[in-house]
């Protein structure tokens, strides 16, 4: 879930970093904490095995696959596949939340360009937006489960008021004579018909302010449409699970091939005279692909990810 943070940065301060790298909500280890604790007992598991349990023989055995494993793990070019797959993930969802399609700037200008005080003027403006509205509703129930259970029929929209009974009656007509087709964009041609008819009536002064609604009221209608686009063409489902791959199969070459074994074992291997315990390297680099993937599989669905932004 994205989090703001902008307020403890606001100076260059480097207590104000301090304070980011210690907070939980929203933070690296909230997501990898369970990956990481499994990695580590088994990395451990592993090493209590090579220290106490196995005999020389299988030591020997152990070690050869050590060094199998760390020398071939440089074989997965996972800084590459990762690198490139968060960099598509990240300019996705950054591109959905711009378009979310925000209806205050058509809300201006049916305020400004619809002239009279009168009453039906005022139904009129209202009438309008709660039209815009209720096709933004409709789009984020089709794409944002959180959505779709707040309004999950038409019966929830009209106790919302975002929608007549006849208003719902000719929706669930249209549904009935063509089911594959999304019905989104009728509350925005009912929008345009009212604004047609204030125009006839002079409570639009001009076309040019006839024109700079529909302008609007398209722009908003492609916004729509794009979201849509977002949400039924996804990222390759094979680029997802090769990079998945990638990232489970290094780690799990590592929990061999970043085992300590005596530096007398092989004198030209990557072994060290010191026994770290810890593998401090290598759980960094858990941090770092591993939070990398979390990143992208949290943002592979934008349209729920901005969703949760929006809450």
């Amino acid at each position: 879930m994205t989090v703001s943070y902008q307020a403890q940065v606001a100076t260059s301060n480097f207590n104000c970093f301090l304070k980011l790298l210690a907070r939980w909500r929203g933070s690296i280890y909230k997501i990898i904490w369970k990956d990481l604790a499994a990695f580590l007992i088994l990395y451990y598991s592993l090493s209590i095995m090579y220290r106490f349990v196995m005999g020389p023989n299988q030591q020997r055995l152990f070690e050869l696959l050590v060094h199998y494993c760390h020398s071939s793990s440089t074989l997965i070019p996972l800084s590459f596949v990762l690198g490139f797959y968060i960099a598509v993930v990240m300019q996705r969802w950054w591109t959905q939340y711009i378009t979310v399609p925000w209806p205050d700037p058509l809300a201006v200008y049916v305020s400004t360009l619809f002239v009279g005080q009168d009453e039906r003027g005022r139904i009129m403006r209202r009438t309008v937006m709660r039209y815009v509205c209720l096709c933004l509703t409709m789009i984020f129930t089709m794409v944002a489960p959180s959505v779709k259970k707040r309004f999950p029929t038409m019966d929830s929209l009209v106790d919302a008021g975002l929608l007549t009974e006849n208003e719902k009656d000719v929706l669930i007509a249209m549904d009935e004579k063509s089911p594959k087709h999304r019905k989104h964009w009728v509350p925005l041609v009912w929008a345009a018909s009212i604004v047609s008819r204030a125009r006839k009536e002079g409570r639009i002064r001009d076309d040019v302010a006839l024109k700079t609604i529909f302008d609007q009221l398209d722009t908003f209608r492609n916004k729509c449409a794009v979201i849509l686009h977002f949400d039924s063409v996804p990222i390759p489902l094979v680029y997802t699970q090769v990079v998945t791959l990638a990232v489970y199969s290094y780690f799990l070459a590592a929990l061999i091939g970043q085992q300590w074994v005596p530096k007398e074992v092989d004198p030209d291997g990557h072994y060290d005279w010191v026994d770290y315990y810890l593998p401090i390297f290598t759980t960094l680099q858990f941090f770092f692909y591993m939070g990398w993937l979390k990143v992208a599989e949290s943002l592979l669905n934008p349209s729920a990810m901005t969703m949760m932004t929006l809450k």
